[in-house]
């Protein structure tokens, strides 16, 4: 019985760790998926691209905050080069990059005129907001949930967005 407990408690706080990792170099990308457990939330305006990506505001620890269609939040990383990403390796691992097919359209709270995407090295999409790369931390999984804010990894410092698309500090 506590070995179980043991490895239950250990496994839960395996992605707290990870939020002080550091950076190895390789260029590896990692998709941004989000689980399935996730659930999706809907929009209450109508939008030119419904079934495409979506960036929306919801209500987190940090207020109100920008995030995926589905709640999942999104930060920026202040060693990014302008609209450049660069995070690659395993920085795209804890902090894997918004991957969209097409540039992602404002939904609830969001303002569709800082939306965008930026071209990785690897030639695969991003979305951006207000010029910014966005990225998820790969141990948020809920709608909301912001478990690595103001760190300082990879080089720089991360923040979730407010819907102004201003760092929230």
């Amino acid at each position: 019985m506590r070995t179980g407990l043991l490895i239950a408690v250990a496994t839960a706080l395996l992605p707290l760790a990870a939020c002080g990792g550091s950076s190895s170099g390789d260029d590896r990308a990692s998709a941004a998926t989000v689980p399935a457990s996730t659930r999706p939330a809907a929009s209450s305006h109508a939008a030119p691209n419904p079934k495409g990506p979506k960036l929306k505001v919801v209500q987190s620890d940090y207020g109100r905050i920008l995030s995926n269609g589905r709640g999942r939040a999104l930060y920026l990383f202040t060693a990014d080069s302008g609209r450049k990403s660069d995070c690659y390796g395993d920085c795209a691992t804890a902090w894997p990059p918004y991957l969209v097919k097409s540039k992602p359209f404002a939904g609830t709270g969001a303002k569709q005129g800082l939306v965008g995407t930026t071209r990785r090295s690897d030639g695969r999409l991003q979305a951006t907001y207000a010029g910014h790369p966005v990225y998820f931390y790969e141990g948020d999984n809920q709608p909301g949930e912001v478990l690595c804010q103001a760190v300082f990894e990879f080089g720089g410092y991360w923040y979730v967005l407010r819907a102004n698309g201003k760092a929230v500090r």
